[in-house]
């Protein structure tokens, strides 16, 4: 039985820091993160902003999907983004409301 995943983008803010990830609880990784106990990273960084996702029904897709984007070129990443999220909104209360 596969067990689903998400693949996530956080931001500082708009053209700011980012960091991708992937988890099987995008509401509790998330938190984790606007808390600071994300990673050493992102609560370095006050990389706090989910700005993108994409769901998996298997979390290893969701893992080959973040090892793919991690090589992007940075703007590639920035493109992606504003493809979902061109005004770079805190998606978390969007994801919380399902």
């Amino acid at each position: 039985m596969s067990k689903s995943g998400f693949f996530y983008i956080m931001a500082s803010r708009k053209n700011g820091t980012l960091y991708a990830g992937v988890t099987n609880n995008i509401i509790r990784r998330t938190m984790e993160h606007k808390e600071g106990k994300g990673s050493a990273f992102t609560a370095e960084h006050k990389v706090h902003k989910l700005v993108y996702y994409e769901t998996y029904d298997c979390v290893i897709d969701a893992i080959v999907r973040e090892k793919r984007v991690k090589e992007w070129k940075r703007d590639w990443k920035i493109e992606l983004i504003q493809s979902m999220n061109p005004d770079w909104r805190d998606l978390y209360e969007d994801v919380v409301k399902g």
